[in-house]
Order: C-alpha cells, then structure tokens, then sequence
C-alpha cells in the first residue's frame, strides 16, 4: 500500500523547486525513468512514475491534473487552506475578506462567487462541500498535516458526480510514517500562529496527529479573528501491507468580526476602514468530519476501496452588506452522510493490449436546515427563512482504461447520478419534492498518445451535471419538473519535456452549459435563477525550468474567456455578455534558489486581469492585480528553519468587488506583510 510521507527533517529536505514536473512518486523501489505518458504535472519537484499498482490514481485522469506537494504546503505563512491553491495555474481565488467568509478559489472560467460553486472538494477522498457546493470544511485538514493538494480540471473524471462541473480538488493528508514537527509564526497585524504535526507508525499501526491555532486582529479595523483544529487518523496495515483500515476525526471551529464592504468612495479614502453599520457583524463556524476507510487487495489484479463519513457543519452569522439594508442574522445546520466503495481490475496484458476496469457507487443523505432574520445589532425583528430540506444523492461510474501498445492509452468512461428528497418550508407548513432529473447520464472519454519519450498528446471529452440548490432543487411554485443543466467539455493538449531540466504542458479547452442556473445570493427563498446557456473556452500554458540544482523557476498562465450564448426573453439584454467576476487572465511565475546547504531564497508573482461585476457589463470592470511575494529560509540546525515571508512586497492596493444593483461594493486585500516562523522537527 502506497502511504503519504511527510517531508523530511530540518536541512536535508530536497529543496523547494516550486516548479511544475510530474505526477505522484511513488516509493523508491518502484521508481523508474520519468515519463510523459499522463498529462499529469506537479508543483514542487521533478520526481518520477513508477509501475501502477492497487485503484488508479489522480495522476491517471488523462486530463489537466496539477499536484501542489508539501514543499510548497508546510512553509506557507497563510490563513486559509484555500489560498494555497492560489500557487496553482489556472486557479482563481476570490477574496471576499469578510470573517470566515474569507475566500474560495474556482477554476476553466467559472467565479467563486458562491453563485455556481463549480469544484467538488474532497480531504483524503471525502466529499467536504457544503448543499449549496461552498467550502466550510476546506480548513479540517491543519496545514502541517498536508501531504498534498491534487487539482483535477474538465469533465472527464467519472469518480465524483454532484459539483463536479468544472472538476475537483482533492487535499491528501499523511498516513503513516514517524514525524514530529512544530510551528510558531508571528506576523503583521499581531498574526500568532501555532501548528503541530505528528505521526507514530509501528508493526502496521500508525496513529497521526495534527492541529492548529490562529488569532489575528485584520488588517482593516473589526477584523480581528481567531480559529483552531485539530485532527486524528488511526490506520491499520495488516497482511503485509495488502490492507488498510482506518478511522479519522477532524475539528474545527472559527470566530471572526466581519469588516464589511466599503462603497467605491470609501475604499479609496480610506481602505482600512470598517462602517458603522458593520460594528456587531461577527461569525462562528463550527465543521466536524468522521470517516472509516478501508482498502485491500483480493489478488494480485484485484482491489477494493470502501468507506462512509459523516460531515456536520454548525455556521452563525450577523451580516450587513451596505448601509441601507438590514443586518442579517444566518444560521445555516447541515449533516451529511454518504457512503462510497471502489473495484479495481487490473488482468494480465493479452495481445490486444492490456486493459484496467474500475467500477464504484457512491451514496450521500443531507440532512440541511437554513435560517434566517432581520435583525438590529443582533437583536432579531423579524425571521425571513426557516427551511428543512433533505438531498439524497446516489450514483456509479464504470471506467476502462485500454493500452492497445506501449504508446497509446484511452479511458472511455460514463457515469450516472439519481437525485432524491423533500423541502419542508417551516414558515408556511408547505412541502415540496425535488424535481425528478432523472437518471443523469455522463458518458466521458479520453486519450494519451506519446509522440516520441519527451512528447504526448492528449484530448478528452465529457459531460458533467448541475442542478439547483437551496430550493432550486425542489418543485416550489411549479407542476413541470425542471432538468439539470448539462455541461459538456472538451480538451487537448502537449505535454513536454524536451530537455532534463525543463518541462510543461499546454491545453486548449471549451465547457459549455445547456441551462446554466446561479444562486440569488441574497434571496430569502433561496432560490436560483437561470442565465441561459453558457459557454467557456480558454488556454493554459505552464513550463517548469530547472537548469541547476540550486536553480528552479516556472511560469503558469490561463487565458480565458467566458459567454452567455443564449438566454430566455426576460434575460435578453444580456444575451453575448460576459459572465461576471471572469478575469481574462491568471497567471504566477517565479524562481526558486538554494544559495547554500543551509540558505534558499524564493520569489514569486501571481496576478489576474480585472472582470465585469454583473451580466449587464455596464457597471465597470474591477479586481485586476499583480501581487509580489518574497521568502528566505535559513536553516539553523538540521532540526530547525527560521522563515522569513513578505507577501505584497510592493504594498500594492488590490480588491475584491460586487455590485449590489445599485452601486459596487469593495473589500480591499491585504497590504503588505511580514511573517517569521520558526520550525523544528524532533
């Protein structure tokens, strides 16, 4: 069985590269020569493939995948696990700065405006969105227990159905190995940070450990926040490692003040102000995460996977959004089960070539309730939502993978979902059924061929599902059941490495909806309503160039574009425009040196085009950046780093922005900061 290992102690860690090579390594007695033969590429590294053994793994999804290794994990002086998807090409974070409102990231065109949440999130194989597809449990995994961060885009992977519209993003923890590491950090803003990670591993027992705690006073007044986790897996690895079952528990819980949105007059007066009306704005969110999971292998072509979870998500908010509207009190209580197992087989090579068949079912029950009030500095006057609805959701996946020779292999894959539940709305007595969608078919198919030992081509194609959320998904004031939006994508691309030191990939990709539909917001029903059908299309270049062992540099870029291609006649004025908070372009490069055994230095950029605020385009566009970051790692002892970062080095203005309907509304980013940790391994 193949475990996550942490990295290893103090100076003798392999120095960051933060550059993109290949895929996972596996250990060091499958390592073989590297190879181009999977799209895959990784963040950090140049590693090497070895043989394929047990379930297929994220790298073998002939699509653009990108792995984030701990390297460029465990040294990030960051607030939130979302930002450190910032570090890959192609992704987009949208930083709301409001509490633990903080941010989300999105990606191939969609925003992260909650709106249409586009990603399926996992932590070590568990679904972890929440009903409506946002992110509350994406800070359970403490950041020194991160093995990894696998990003997979398109619409070619068959594994996960429901938010897997524009792909998915799995966080990999460690399991197993022996490790012991602490972290304290201070930072600007009077930012104290705490962190551990521990791992004990002995005669195929391993128990690891992590937590976390944070507190902040904000960069802008009323922003002080504070947070903390934790985190423990029990796994045991008996018959020689053909098996593994395991437990894990995660916890975490955050408090935060809510600084509020400034108009456009007051962000450029004065970017560090918090209004009046936002004085008792303030969250507490409470996620908890409880998993069984099992894997073995039959025989020597035959594996299984299998676990069940339980999520629970506990969110109280006070928000007020512009001075002439009420302040909200939000209460949103939502638990989910859900169950999933996998078969895996692997029969020996024929002379038609060898083949590996994967099937797997995958159940989850929601139980969500969502509250709502108008209140006045926390005291309620009046309740505007109180609605109990349940989501059951059931699908499978077949999927084969054919090698008919050593250079071609091609995965024709389909997928299924079936939708289930009921909405009871607490403030009429009324109860409505969700819209039968039917049987949801995703048939999907994908190709990889090597040109030559440094080249390969590859294309994919797919189809991938939404439907509303909230009451969106329910017959509420309606007789006709409503069908799911079908997004249908397509992709090719070169992956390359036509030296040893330097490698990359390009791809040209396209996703368009038949019925796109978007949350309101702000909607006491909450409820959605259609833009009509969309279509997205872009370009992403990423190159990775390590011409010395001290020197690493890389350079990632998106370009991207997005449109409403057909709309209904109360939505015409919008038919050809752009769908809102899109930026044109993401791109980050940058270069990493060891100056000695003991010494490295990095420095990086990441920025984005600016984007409408609105279907209509007419309210301007905002939000463009480009944002310099600095650190220097000095290793004092084999066993302790000193860690300097400067994030915004040049003390650049940049912000998030929405429009309201009657004016925009601004949250500016963090200026300048400075943080020093310290780390030490026992």
């Amino acid at each position: 069985m193949k475990r996550h290992t942490p990295p290893a102690r103090g100076c003798v860690r392999t120095p960051l590269a933060l550059a993109l090579a290949l895929a996972f390594a596996l250990p060091a007695s499958a390592q073989e020569a590297t190879t181009v033969d999977t799209p895959a590429l990784t963040l950090g590294r140049v590693i090497v493939v070895g043989h394929a053994t047990g379930p297929l793994a994220t790298r073998n999804v002939l699509t653009s995948v990108d792995t984030l290794r701990d390297d460029q994990i465990a040294d990030q002086a960051v607030t939130h696990n979302w930002q450190l998807f910032g570090q890959i090409p192609g992704v987009m974070l949208t930083q709301f700065g409001q509490g633990t409102t903080s941010g989300k990231f999105s990606m191939r065109g969609f925003n992260g405006e909650g709106e249409i949440n586009a990603v399926k999130l996992l932590i070590d194989g568990i679904p972890s969105n929440s009903n409506d597809g946002n992110m509350p449990y994406i800070d359970l995994a403490p950041l020194l227990d991160i093995h990894a961060v696998e990003v997979v885009r398109g619409t070619n992977d068959p594994r996960y159905g429901m938010h897997n519209i524009a792909g998915n993003a799995n966080i990999v923890t460690k399991i197993g190995d022996n490790y012991k590491t602490a972290r304290l950090g201070y930072g600007s803003f009077d930012t104290r940070d705490l962190q551990g990670a521990l791992g004990f591993d002995d005669k195929g027992f391993s128990q690891n450990y992590g937590f976390d705690y944070q507190s902040t006073d904000g960069y802008r007044n009323h922003s002080a926040a504070e947070k903390g986790g934790f985190s423990g897996k029990w796994f045991w690895t008996p018959d020689k490692g053909s098996a593994r079952y395991g437990l894990i528990v995660r916890h975490h819980q955050a408090s935060a003040d809510e600084a509020g949105y400034l108009t456009y007059a007051q962000s450029r007066q004065d970017p560090d102000m918090s209004p009046a009306h936002n004085r008792t704005d303030r969250d507490h969110r409470s996620t908890n995460q409880v998993a069984i999971q099992a894997e073995n292998q039959w025989s020597g072509n035959l594996f299984w996977t299998a676990q069940a979870y339980q999520n629970d998500l506990d969110d109280r908010r006070y928000v007020t959004f512009s001075a002439t509207v009420s302040q909200q009190e939000r209460i949103v209580v939502e638990r989910h089960r859900g169950a999933a197992g996998t078969l895996t087989w692997r029969p020996a090579a024929t002379a038609l070539g060898a083949f590996t068949v994967v099937g797997g079912l995958d159940t989850e029950h929601q139980d969500n309730s969502s509250q709502r009030y108008n209140t006045v500095q926390q005291v309620r006057t009046a309740q505007t939502r109180n609605q109990q609805f349940d989501l059951d959701t059931t699908g499978g996946f077949v999927q084969v993978v054919y090698k008919p020779g050593s250079a071609l292999t091609v995965t024709p894959a389909w997928r299924a979902d079936k939708i289930a539940g009921t909405y009871t709305n607490l403030l009429s007595g009324q109860t409505y059924g969700v819209n039968d969608y039917g049987l949801i078919s995703q048939p999907k198919i994908s190709a990889v061929y090597k040109l030559a030992p440094s080249y390969s081509v590859y294309g994919n194609w797919g189809r991938t599902f939404q439907i509303g959320v909230g009451t969106a998904a329910y017959k509420v004031n309606q007789s006709a059941d409503l069908a799911p939006s079908i997004n249908e994508g397509w992709e090719t691309g070169l992956k390359f490495r036509p030296l040893d030191w330097i490698e990359g990939r390009v791809a040209l990709w396209e996703q368009t909806a038949s019925n796109e539909a978007r949350r309101k917001l702000n909607d006491p029903a909450n409820d959605a309503e259609n833009i009509g059908a969309t279509r997205r299309r872009g370009l992403d270049i990423q190159v990775n160039a390590q011409p010395t062992e001290q020197l690493g540099a890389w350079v990632g870029a998106a370009f991207q574009r997005s449109k409403i291609v057909r709309t209904d006649a109360a939505s015409i004025a919008t038919l050809g425009n752009e769908i809102d908070h899109v930026p044109h372009l993401l791109y980050n490069l940058g270069a990493d040196y060891k100056a000695s055994d003991r010494l490295r230095f990095s420095a990086s950029m990441n920025g984005q085009s600016s984007y409408y605020l609105e279907r209509t385009n007419k309210t301007g566009k905002f939000g463009g950046y480009a944002l310099i970051n600095l650190s220097a790692t000095w290793c004092v002892k084999d066993n302790f780093d000193v860690e300097l970062q400067v994030r915004n080095l040049a003390n650049r203005y940049y912000e998030y922005v929405w429009h309201d309907g009657t004016q925009s509304l601004h949250a500016p980013g963090s200026p300048r900061s400075i943080n020093l940790m310290v780390t030490a391994h026992f």
